[in-house]
């Protein structure tokens, strides 16, 4: 008489069970040695960073411009060297710098104080012409 075991079937799913877990646990020992460590940053610091970052984005800006660097070279400054030391500057006095090249006026000479300051009377005389204080522009009338 025969009889009939499982024990094929059962030992195999056995195995299968076992593996699984062997690499389940091989797994997670492996990604608790690779932790991820993050500390507290301040924003402060970020905003110090971005601050810092735009900075010399600005400056870098200011002597990429074609009519800057002609200017350098007009005045015996090669700009790969100036570049260098813009480079070479602490963060602190890289946002000096570019707060100066943000508000200057540049290129804005003695020409640009001309053309605003006859702007202005222009538009004076020909206020007090239309309200008939003066009489300067003969188109008013």
């Amino acid at each position: 008489m025969m009889l009939h075991t499982n024990t094929g079937r059962t030992n195999s799913g056995f195995k299968a069970i076992a593996l699984s877990c062997a690499l389940a646990i091989g797994a997670t020992s492996t990604l608790a040695a690779t932790t991820a460590h993050a500390d507290i940053v301040a924003t402060q610091d970020v905003i110090a960073q971005e601050q810092t970052i735009d900075a010399r984005a600005t400056i870098a800006g200011f002597m990429a411009r074609s009519d800057v660097q002609a200017e350098m070279r007009r005045q015996g400054v090669d700009p790969a060297e100036a570049e260098a030391r813009v480079a070479a500057l602490t963060d602190a006095e890289a946002e000096e710098l570019a707060e100066t090249i943000r508000t200057d006026p540049s290129g804005q000479g003695a020409v640009g104080v001309i053309v605003g300051a006859g702007l202005i009377i222009f538009f004076v005389l020909l206020i007090t012409d239309i309200l008939g204080e003066t009489d300067v522009y003969s188109f008013t009338n």
